[in-house]
Formats: C-alpha cells, structure tokens, sequence
C-alpha cells in the first residue's frame, strides 16, 4: 500500500487512527495490538510472501533479544543474531548479484535464483540490528513483544524508514494511555502530511516523466536533454525522498508520535560531509554506530579513519543497491568525504565576509557533484550512466520537444490553454522551464517543511491552503508512481 494512494488516504489512515483513539485509553494494549494488525494489512498489500518473512523476522530477531537478557554469553548472542540478519539480507538482496559477478570471474556455472526482494527489507533489518545492539548495551531491558512488534511493523517508517531507535519510539508507546489528544500536532501531522504528498505528487513524480524519459533513450540526448535530465532526477529524489520523510512524520503525528526527522534540506549543504548530515539522517546515524565505531572510528590514527569513513561510504553504495554503479557511487562520496575530513580538520575560519561568498560557491559545487553522482545511482549500470554523463559534452544543442510534452497534460497545460499561452511558438515549453526554475528555487531558498511546521500556528488560512493543496493532490494520483527509497 502506498501512502499516495486512494486505499490508503480514505480507508486505511481514517480507519487506523479512530480505531487506535477509541482504544487507547481503556485497553493500551488493543490500541497497540491495533496499530500492529493495520502495519501488517499495510506491508501485506503489497505481498502475502513479504508479510510472512517479516513476521518470521520479528519473531526470530525478537527470540534473540530475550535470549541477550537472560543469557552471560550476550556478545556471542549479539554475534549470531547479526550475521542471520545480514545472511537474510544478503540472500534476498545480493545472492544473484554475487552469483553472477562469481560466474564471470571464475567461469563457473552457479545458477541465478531471481529472487523478489522483499520490500524495505533493508530498513526492517538495520532496525532490528540495532535493537540488538540496544540490548547488549543495556540500553533496553523487559520490553514485550506487542511493543517491540510495534517498534518494528509502525506502518510509516516501515518501508523506506527512518531507522528509528528503541530509545526514540519505546517511551512513546509506554506514554499511550496518559498522552491526550492535542489538536495542534494532529493539525500540524495533517500539514506535514499533505506536503509530503504535494511534494511526491505535484513535484516528484512529474520530474520522474523527463527522467525516465532521458534514461530511455540516453543514446540519442542533445545536451539540454542530458542536463535537464540529470538536473531533474537530482531533484526528483529530493522532492520523493523528502515527500516520503515528510508524510512518514505527518502521519506519525496523527497518532501523537514525534518520528525521528531524516531529512534537512540536504542541497543547502556546503560540503558532502554536511551532506551527509542532512540526507538520510538515521541511516548515516546506523552506521556511524554500527560500522564505523567498530572500525575503530577515529581512536586509532588519521589514516585508519579515513578508511574507516571510506568502508562505510563503500558499504553505503552496496546497501542501497546490488549493482556496480552503487558501489561506484558509495565510493565517489566516500573518497570526496575523506578528502574534505583531511582538508577541514583544524582549519581556521575566515571573516564574516569570505564565509558568505565562499558558502554560495561551496553549495553550488557540493550540489553539482552530487547531481553527477546521482547519475550513476539512478543508471541501470555504469555504461549507461557514462552515456548520459557523455551527452552533455557531445550532443547537440536542440532540446527535445518529446520531453517537453511529458509535461504538457493535466492542469497545467488546460491553465495555458485558457491565458492562451499554449498557441506561443515557444509554449509547448512553458511548463517544463517553469519546473527546472522553480522547483531549484524552493530547493535552495525556501525553508523545508520541518522548519515551517516549527513557526507556524494552524490558523483557517492555512486550513483553506492545506484542503486545497490536498484536493489538488486526490485528483492527481491516477498518475503516481511508488517511492523511489522502496527499491532499497
């Protein structure tokens, strides 16, 4: 079930939210038990086999946890319960690809299994690492199973995250019973809400139609076609990615859980290790504690921690998919992290001044490299991603009027059409020049939704908007596509 969609906006979430407010006062434990049946509907839509390894994931991984509890020989627990979660992961996630890289290696014949990766997986999994790791630590301690199946099944961070912690999440659930309605989060999770959804509806997945568009056809882009192109995916991952973030802390506040913010207008950053500070934030949280400190993080030299942080950019790249051109992209970021950690460690700071200008040209250059990054993350494979990379040195100078129709449908085009602009010679045009200006310009000026849902009161004004963003939204998800993160 995706949260863009009819089923889950006027069946699922009004249902699951009165549901869990008519219980949660005199039976906490039906409240949560509740909240746990509707997370399973949610996974289960999309597939029966998926619910059943899920399940059998947190039974298993919730089994270990009582074992490190009652058990001396807790790290050998620990040990056990992390190498079967990555053996799980690694069998769904990575058999084929290894398989296939063996056989071309060594000539042998080891067969492909094509195996259908379960969906968000990859988060599930992490999650319950750290729990493990939690409890190892002595950090958590006589947690039932209905909480921590609802610490690892709540529907909004199920598929794409954030990865949450136990120590995030478990006191929430504990609070149930005494919290009250408060009327200002649940507005405020309606606005968070509905500006994810505008985000991946009315933004994401019109830039999708160019990029797929691009990526089809990569042999034959003039060079505003392979600019516009990776311009535009660099944008749509922002605008799906943050979406998702935004409607996942949305409809946690429905229910009155804050969910940890994963998001923080990444492209503002002035540098990738500043990147990496705003872009998925929990992930980069999971392994700092789960890799990189192992590693020995920075306690054992300069030049053991730069390989530290370039093991886990590595590492990062093959996480968010099984393919060459993620393990390049991992390795791209993590060379350019350890570069900028040599160049910044003790350095003096400069005048008020310089820091303006060079800010400016340090966000520009930070976003660019990320964009030509983005072009590996996004290709099938690392020749098509030199392909589009290539056009843009040497294709023509025509731009494609095939891309500029994608964008030529709905609402957009009928508001041309009635201030008869769409007769121009030029405005056919119109509407995608109008997103590569505007949507760089809420990027890197406007502040994000976090940031406005901090300063703003909920007033009828912003009631009025909010409806008529939503309703604009509703009659716009024919054409939605799923989350890009969904496929990590």
């Amino acid at each position: 079930m995706l949260f863009n969609s009819y089923i889950f906006i006027f069946a699922f979430l009004p249902l699951c939210v009165l549901g869990f407010y008519f219980l949660k006062d005199s039976h906490t434990d039906a409240a949560k038990a509740w909240l746990i049946a509707f997370s399973l509907w949610f996974y289960g839509y999309f597939n029966l086999y998926y619910l059943a390894i899920m399940i059998g994931s947190v039974a298993v991984n919730y089994a270990l946890y009582r074992f490190i509890c009652v058990t001396q020989k807790k790290k050998q627990i620990l040990a056990v319960g992390v190498a079967a979660n990555i053996a799980v992961l690694f069998y769904f996630k990575y058999y084929d690809f290894f398989a296939q890289n063996i056989n071309a290696l060594f000539k042998s014949n080891i067969a492909m299994r094509n195996i259908l990766l379960p969906l968000g997986i990859s988060f599930f999994t992490f999650q319950q690492i750290s729990f493990l790791h939690d409890a190892y630590d002595g950090q958590v301690d006589n947690v039932r199973f209905v909480d921590y199946a609802l610490f690892i099944t709540f529907f909004p961070q199920l598929i794409a995250g954030p990865i949450v912690t136990a120590a995030e999440m478990l006191p929430q659930f504990a609070r149930i019973k005494e919290s009250r309605f408060d009327i200002e989060k649940f507005s405020g999770g309606v606005f968070i809400f509905v500006s994810g959804l505008a985000k991946k509806v009315l933004i994401a997945d019109m830039l999708g139609r160019a990029v797929d568009f691009g990526y089809e056809n990569a042999d034959i882009l003039s060079r505003p076609d392979a600019l516009i192109v990776i311009l535009f995916y660099t944008l749509q991952l922002y605008f799906d990615f943050s979406g998702y973030c935004d409607m996942a802390v949305g409809i946690g506040r429905l229910f009155g859980f804050d969910i940890a913010i994963n998001f923080n207008s990444p492209y503002k950053a002035g540098n990738i290790i500043e990147f990496w500070k705003r872009w998925h934030i929990t992930l980069s949280r999971f392994f700092t504690r789960n890799i990189y400190i192992p590693l020995g993080g920075n306690r054992k030299g300069k030049a053991r921690m730069y390989l530290n942080l370039f093991v886990v950019f590595f590492l990062s790249g093959l996480w968010h998919g099984a393919g060459w051109n993620f393990i390049l992209w991992g390795c791209m970021h993590g060379v350019l992290y350890v570069i900028t950690r040599a160049l910044t460690i003790n350095k003096e700071k400069n005048d008020a001044a310089k820091i303006s200008v060079k800010r400016i040209v340090s966000v520009l250059l930070t976003f660019i490299f990320v964009s030509i990054a983005w072009v590996f993350f996004r290709a099938n494979d690392i020749s098509q991603a030199i392909l589009v990379l290539k056009r843009v040195v040497i294709g023509d100078m025509t731009f494609s009027y095939n891309m500029a129709e994608l964008f030529n449908k709905g609402e957009f085009w009928y508001i041309l059409k009635v201030l008869h602009l769409s007769s121009l010679s030029f405005g056919r045009y119109i509407v995608i020049i109008g997103y590569a200006i505007i949507c760089p310009l809420m990027v890197f000026f406007m502040p994000n939704t976090h940031e406005l849902g901090a300063k703003m009161k909920f007033e009828p004004i912003h009631a009025i908007i909010c409806g008529a963003v939503f309703v604009w939204c509703v009659v716009s998800l024919s054409g939605v596509g799923t989350f890009l993160y969904f496929n990590f």
